[in-house]
């Protein structure tokens, strides 16, 4: 498989959550053959729901198109390193391969703050592959919490925040 080919695909997932001022994180999922099942990026604002991240859209759209909540056999291309919760659907969902583009040291638990796919009390371990695309999956979430900033900054009198 072209890691970085699926990589792209998941950053342009991210994208979609960047148009609608979401944390910009997109992610894909692959059966064995490369084929495309699941797809999803985040919106838990727009969504009102804090588990709307984009592997859990990704996993659910995969689930539902191969009629099983366990994919086997898959990888799970995602930009960001995942939370904890996403990293418990993923090892709850068997997903055979975890690539990510950026770690995410105040909330990453593949390999940074937690290292939860490999931890052998776990029945599922699976196969981590992390920094694919990292310079390009690094750029848009921090581009995206400069803009953030800016117009915080912008909005604001006297250095006192508005509202």
């Amino acid at each position: 498989m072209d890691d970085e080919y699926y990589m792209l695909l998941a950053l342009d997932e991210a994208k979609k959550a960047e148009k609608q001022d979401e944390v910009p994180v997109g992610a894909i999922v692959v059966d064995q053959a490369g084929k495309l099942i699941g797809q999803g990026y985040n919106c838990p604002i727009s969504d009102s729901d804090p588990t709307s991240h984009a592997e859990i859209k990704a996993i659910r759209s995969a689930c539902r198109l191969m009629n099983n909540y366990r994919l086997p056999q898959t990888t799970l291309y995602v930009t960001i390193e995942p939370c904890i919760m996403c990293m418990g659907a993923i090892i709850h969902a068997r997903i055979q391969r975890l690539v990510f583009g950026a770690l995410d040291s105040k909330w990453g638990a593949a390999a940074s703050l937690y290292q939860m796919g490999s931890d052998s009390r776990l029945n599922h371990q699976p196969e981590i592959i992390q920094g694919i695309c990292e310079e390009q999956t690094r750029q848009i979430i921090k581009s995206f919490f400069e803009e953030k900033r800016r117009n915080r900054d912008k909005h604001s009198c006297c250095g006192n925040p508005v509202g």
